[in-house]
């Protein structure tokens, strides 16, 4: 009966009474013990006083020889006075310290004979050897000192001091010894006493904590085995049985259900992105549906569902495109078609609001299997919103009613799915516009030549001019339409054509990385076939690269988007800067190469220098292209006066002009050149590459910059292209065409950005990255297989992630993480939720995060730094710059 009156109390009672037994026992120990420990404090204060100072003492004279001993040799090696201060100190001290030791030992004869004989040898030792070197020194018998230590004297008499002190202390040792000896022999008693006090507290305080804690620690035991085989990786449906009625039966309870909610989220989570997946692999709207309306008949257990997808951005209507067991019998009822805000359908869309009916009636719908059919139980109609837009309306059914974790769920589904929506839509949407630009182009193109037919044949009948006025105005008002649908697909091409760069960004970021691995052949286990095989897959790469940046900012361009800013320009740098950028060029195809500077050019005008280096750089590099022998010159110059058709600057102007001796050009073949993707003859594609951008956006920059881009040629002769810009002699305000700045900063960097990062290394640029921890965060395998194989290169510790989720969990194992590279766009948790959630949750505000993009926008830039991430490169990734930028935010948080 009291044992089990003891297991119902609360773990606090339990503890009390267990301790309240232990204390009274200690009492009674104290008691008795408190007597001996008066006497045993009387003798611990003869030891620790009188012979640890007698020891100490004892050291101390013989550290004063020790100073008197060295201060006199320093003084006797250099003359110098500053030695001859621990030599006074230690005559003065040692006196002291033998008064001292002399009054602690005057009870014992022999230990005061042996101290005597100890200051006899002190004194002589200072008279011989001390004072006496000290004194031929001061007096500057140098010689004399030098004998005197050949000799030595005092050297014996030092080795005698510590001989006797060794003895003295051998004989006070002895005598402490003989003390404790004695000690120990009086605490005998004493320790007997002690422990049977002790044994029998420990045996009280035994049962008293077997008969306590055994309910306790078992309980507690569970739950530790418990959530250790949760941090295992093992399941989480392990659950902890408790008897008692205390404190550890709530833990146990709370454990409990932090196992349930434990293992609904991770169900939950595996199942979201197991959705997420599945969903990736569609790209056509009724595939895509199909398979979201299965995957959710396995998860939430639904046996009927459609899915409504709206017809477009401003549709007024939906259609349904899936149906998940419907079949003709159970779909009769439904409509294919459904207006916003009819039926429950319509009505779910505008409010974008979850509906949820319950008790349905007998003739609302019917679930049918091979052995019969029943109504529902349930059916649910939800919106599927992205962005604040009703993209499409899911309707299910099931025979069972949902708990709220399914509608959680539900809603997190819908979430992935509008995304995925939304995708798939945009991109039919792109296609579709796409293709209609193209037809409305030959449309256009159609009526403009009849337009022109019947404006001929106004101008020939005179006569029938009035009649037909009003037709001419319709015709004009007509041609401004068309001209206005014109402008908008050239606008859905420059948007194609910036998407399809997007896209085609992400691949060629691993296959140059991994191209470049292979060309510097580390190992040293490839051949030089294998090596001239990854530098051609490199170069193409690069090549490819600069294709896609050309027709990027060819898009820009010709969407009217450029920010022009001007600053002043040194022409005096320009013969250093463009020898630099060509003369290896000129060296390898045996050209001469010139930058002249004409009588009377200034040295100083103002302009966008950006937007003038890649003009010229544009012209000369066809000029090299196109020669293969004799040379290319760039002359500048300065007109006080200028005119040509259609171009008539009101002040002088500077002319920048490119002379090669190549391939010319013919007079028919002049204009076409300066039209994207044309060249003056389709074989010089084959023979010299290209894609006929470079002259189109050369063309469209002069115009931006005011100027106006010529071109003389003669066949097999040689052809002149000449720049014509405004001399002005003070800055301008910027001209705002909102040219994306990343696309400019490609064309700056030149033809070789890539670098070389063997070669950095070698240079000792990189030391920083050494034994660093890096994160990689992309959802491409073969992105995160480059990187990690350019990374360990430099002795980086590397860390992968293949999504949001994944980073957040290493974050979490790994807080010694020096830095992370993280890609935007992932699935199930993209890059700005994940900076959002490293900033501001795991608060991991110092870690430089480097935001990975194939999008080039300059916006896109902006929103990753908002979202918080430290800096911004894009895809493909170059080495020499990511190596540079991960070096110095390294070097930033080391310092």
């Amino acid at each position: 009966m009291v044992n089990k009156n003891v297991m119902n109390l609360k773990i606090r009672g339990k503890i009390a009474l267990g301790y309240i037994m232990i204390l009274v026992l200690l009492g009674l120990f104290l008691i008795i013990v408190q007597g001996r420990i008066a006497e045993l404090e009387k003798e611990t204060v003869m030891l620790s006083g009188h012979d640890m100072q007698v020891h100490e003492l004892t050291f101390q004279m013989e550290r004063n020889i020790l100073d008197m001993e060295t201060g006199q040799r320093g003084y006797a090696l250099t003359g110098n006075d500053s030695y001859l201060a621990p030599y006074y100190d230690g005559l003065e001290k040692w006196q002291v310290n033998y008064s001292d030791l002399k009054e602690l030992i005057k009870g014992s004869t022999s230990q005061v004979e042996n101290l005597e004989s100890i200051r006899k040898n002190i004194e002589a030792w200072i008279v011989k050897a001390g004072q006496y070197v000290v004194e031929l020194k001061q007096a500057g018998r140098d010689d004399e000192v030098t004998a005197f230590f050949h000799a030595d004297t005092g050297k014996a008499i030092v080795e005698q001091i510590r001989s006797e002190s060794q003895h003295f202390r051998d004989v006070e040792q002895a005598a402490t010894a003989k003390r404790i000896s004695d000690l120990k022999s009086r605490n005998h008693q004493l320790l007997v006493t002690m422990y049977i006090l002790w044994s029998l507290v420990a045996i009280v305080s035994i049962a008293a904590s077997v008969l306590i804690t055994d309910n306790i620690v078992k309980t507690l035991k569970n739950v530790i085995d418990a959530i250790n085989h949760i941090a295992d990786g093992n399941s989480k449906a392990r659950r902890i049985e408790v008897k008692t009625q205390d404190e550890i039966s709530d833990l146990a309870t709370a454990t409990n259900r932090l196992l349930e909610n434990a293992e609904r989220e991770q169900r939950f989570s595996d199942q979201l992105t197991n959705m997420s997946v599945k969903l990736q692999e569609k790209t056509a709207p009724a595939a895509l549906c199909d398979t979201f309306l299965s995957k959710l008949a396995t998860i939430l257990e639904i046996q009927y569902g459609a899915v409504y997808i709206a017809q477009d951005y401003y549709g007024d209507s939906l259609l349904r495109i899936s149906s998940y067991a419907g079949g003709n019998e159970g779909l009769s009822p439904g409509k294919e078609k459904i207006l916003l805000g009819e039926g429950l359908v319509g009505q779910c869309a505008l409010d974008q609001n979850i509906l949820k009916l319950e008790e349905l009636p007998d003739g609302y719908i019917h679930i049918s299997s091979g052995l019969g059919r029943t109504p529902p139980r349930q059916a649910v109609i939800a919106p599927v919103v992205f962005e604040n837009r009703t993209v499409a309306v899911v309707e299910i059914a099931s025979l069972m009613k949902w708990v709220p974790d399914h509608f959680k769920l539900l809603e997190q589904m819908l979430g992935l799915f509008a995304v995925s929506v939304n995708s798939v839509m945009t991109r039919m949407q792109i296609q579709h516009l796409y293709a209609e630009a193209q037809t409305m182009n030959e449309e256009l193109q159609n009526q403009s030549e009849e337009l022109q037919s019947q404006t001929h044949e106004l101008i020939n009948v005179n006569s029938k001019l009035e009649s037909q006025k009003q037709v001419a105005e319709n015709s004009a008002s007509e041609l401004e339409k068309m001209n206005e649908e014109l402008e908008r697909s050239s606008r859905y091409k420059s948007e194609f054509l910036a998407n399809m760069s997007h896209e085609l960004r992400t691949p060629l970021n691993s296959m140059l990385l991994l191209s470049q691995i292979l060309s510097e052949n580390h190992t040293g286990n490839l051949t030089e076939e294998q090596l001239s095989y990854a530098s051609v897959i490199h170069s193409s790469g690069s090549d490819l690269l600069a294709i896609i940046n050309d027709i990027l900012d060819l898009s820009k361009v010709e969407a009217g988007k450029m920010l022009i800013e001007t600053s002043a320009v040194n022409l005096t740098e320009f013969p250093n800067l463009f020898e630099g950028y060509f003369g290896k060029t000129a060296e390898s195809k045996n050209l001469e190469f010139s930058v002249v500077l004409e009588a009377g050019t200034p040295d100083i005008f103002y302009t966008d220098e950006l937007r003038l280096h890649q003009i010229l750089r544009n012209l000369l590099s066809n000029a090299f292209k196109f020669t293969e022998e004799g040379g290319v010159k760039l002359s500048i110059s300065k007109l006080n006066t200028f005119s040509s058709k259609g171009y008539t600057p009101a002040g002088p102007v500077l002319a920048f002009a490119v002379i090669d001796s190549g391939i010319g050009i013919p007079p028919d073949k002049r204009d076409l050149i300066f039209e994207a993707f044309q060249q003056a003859d389709g074989s010089t594609a084959r023979k010299f590459g290209g894609t006929g951008l470079g002259l189109s956006i050369s063309q469209q920059l002069s115009k931006l910059l005011g100027g106006h881009l010529t071109v003389e040629s003669k066949p097999k002769e040689g052809s002149i292209f000449t720049l014509y810009l405004p001399y002005l002699e003070e800055e301008s305000d910027p001209k705002d065409y909102s040219l994306d700045s990343e696309a400019a900063a490609a064309l700056e960097r030149g033809a070789d950005d890539s670098g070389d990062a063997e070669e950095a290394r070698v240079d000792g640029k990189y030391l920083r990255l050494v034994g660093k921890t890096v994160l990689l965060v992309d959802d491409d395998p073969r992105n995160i297989y480059a990187l990690t194989q350019t990374l360990e290169k430099y002795s980086m510790h590397v860390l992968t992630a293949q999504n949001g989720f994944e980073c957040l969990q290493r974050v979490r194992e790994n807080p010694g993480i020096d830095i992370m590279l993280l890609d935007i766009m992932m699935p199930v948790l993209d890059g700005y939720d994940t900076l959002s959630i490293l900033r501001e949750e795991l608060l991991k505000h110092d870690l430089p995060i480097i935001a990975v993009s194939a999008k080039t926008k300059n916006e896109e830039r902006e929103k990753c730094l908002a979202a918080g991430a430290t800096d911004f490169i894009k895809k493909p990734v170059i080495i020499k710059d990511l190596l540079t930028i991960m070096s110095y935010y390294l070097s930033s948080k080391a310092a």
